[in-house]
């Protein structure tokens, strides 16, 4: 029986903690070309990514002991609000419902190092348009009349190809590796109680086809950004996770990777900065932003007007609604992401499971266990699609030795904040100069906020940024 079923109707936080079992690594190596021209391509990522951190050309030096507001309770805004605070800043998060119950509430919490190539692979447009008519696809456009949906795709399809696929991968390595050292730091310094793990990430296979494709992306995460991966060929992948069905072609560990509890990891949060000072303000949309020439003085919410010395749009999918406000236009779409939370079986998962033929991802907990995945481009639909909840129970079952059939505890649909060149912004608004952006995380919002909440609290300081800036920057668009 079902205890709850629950839509994300405030997404603003970000991410689903890469539960992303599509675009990841597929047809990517087929369109790859000579190893001359990746070697090439990559050679102009590493001078960028081995470069000395940079002065953002957005920072002002503002006192260290100044108010700054943030819009959006997500795990993107939490980690802003801890870096701020934590320089000794009063700060101020406002979100449009409540705390961490938006896109950082039922996501698959992987904390995915290993999430390295992004959606626009070669073959990923294709994929996509082949779902209009497939209500059940794991990525699927929903027909319909939309002029802004219609040119994002557009932008999303000159970059299916090898070379802007990993032009993109050099900034998201940088967020994705940052981010997972500092979440070490904030374990051991800060009381989370999330059920962190970091036994890695298996990606496991049920064709030799799918195992050899993904060998061969391997291989090139392995050689190009150092990551540590293990292959299990046979009856080897059941050895390492028991729980699994016999004559599985193999699979592949990324040891490196971890994953979390994501509603507990807000409460944490939650606990966390009000403990450092930090004020909630939930329930409290925002209307616009009062200015003052060049610089932005308060919100105007439905609460009030809130004033500040800086502000940080951390709205996830909502970010593009303050369009007019923010003096530019951000190129996020909500990409609507499934999860059900099940009560722990008798045979659960000891390590969280990717089922990338699928597009299925599972992510086991001390209490219960996740199926999640699939991405659903609706719009602002909050409904939740029996058909698309059905889908990950079905994918799951092709794997489990237990088909997922225990009692649901939730079900749950989230938007995630889609960038159609699967980079974030976090940059400073070019209207106001006291206003910074940190949106449009995609699938990896929980895997990157730590490094970008760094970013945004350096940049608010007018300190040089721990890592270069410009692949983030709203100039890109």
């Amino acid at each position: 029986m079902t205890k709850s079923s629950r839509r994300s109707d405030a997404s603003t936080g970000t991410g689903s903690g890469g539960d992303r079992g599509y675009g990841h690594c597929c047809d990517i190596i087929a369109a790859h070309g000579n190893n001359a021209r990746i070697a090439r391509t990559f050679a102009g990522i590493n001078d960028l990514k081995n470069g000395s951190a940079v002065t953002s050309e957005t920072s002002s030096n503002i006192s260290p002991h100044h108010h700054v507001v943030i819009v959006g309770g997500g795990v993107i805004g939490a980690a802003c609000a801890y870096y701020l605070a934590r320089d000794g800043r009063q700060v101020t998060i406002v979100d449009r419902n409540e705390f961490g119950r938006g896109c950082s509430h039922g996501n698959c919490g992987f904390i995915s190092p290993s999430h390295v190539l992004p959606l626009t692979s070669p073959g990923a447009i294709g994929m996509a348009l082949r779902s209009l008519f497939k209500p059940t696809a794991p990525f699927r456009i929903k027909p319909r009349l939309d002029p802004t949906l219609w040119w994002w795709l557009l932008q999303f399809a000159r970059r299916c190809n090898t070379s802007q696929m990993l032009r993109a991968a050099g900034p998201i390595h940088e967020l994705l590796h940052t981010s997972r050292r500092l979440y070490d730091q904030l374990f051991a310094s800060e009381p989370f109680h999330c059920d962190w793990e970091t036994r890695g990430l298996l990606f496991v296979f049920q064709s030799l086809a799918g195992l050899q494709h993904h060998a061969e992306t391997a291989t090139l995460l392995r050689e190009q950004f150092g990551l540590a991966i293990d292959r299990y060929d046979g009856a080897s992948v059941n050895e390492l996770e028991p729980t699994l069905k016999p004559g599985l072609a193999g699979g592949f560990l990324y040891p490196d990777d971890a994953h979390l509890r994501p509603d507990k990891l807000m409460s944490s949060w939650r606990r966390i900065l009000l403990e450092k000072g930090v004020t909630l303000r939930e329930n409290c949309v925002v209307q616009r932003l009062v200015q003052d020439q060049d610089r932005t003085v308060a919100l105007s919410t439905t609460q009030g007007d809130i004033p500040a010395d800086a502000f940080v749009i951390a709205a996830g999918a909502w970010t593009p609604q303050l369009n007019r406000e923010l003096g530019c236009q951000i190129p996020i779409q909500p990409g609507k992401g499934y999860s059900i939370t099940l009560s722990r079986p008798a045979r659960c998962p000891t390590y969280p499971l990717m089922f990338e033929e699928h597009r299925v991802a599972v992510t086991p907990f001390q209490a219960g266990y996740r199926l999640g995945s699939t991405m659903e481009f609706a719009g602002y639909d909050a409904t939740l699609d029996r058909r698309r909840l059905d889908y990950l129970r079905e994918g799951a079952s092709h794997y489990l030795l237990e088909s997922p059939a225990q009692a649901v505890e939730e079900e749950w649909c989230g938007w995630r904040p889609m960038t159609y060149d699967s980079l974030p912004i976090i940059d400073r608004s070019p209207h106001s100069r006291n206003v910074w952006i940190a949106a449009g995380h995609n699938m990896l919002g929980v895997s990157m906020s730590p490094a970008t909440g760094q970013m945004i609290a350096e940049m608010i300081d007018g300190k040089p940024t721990s890592l270069n800036a410009e692949p983030y920057s709203l100039r890109r668009f």
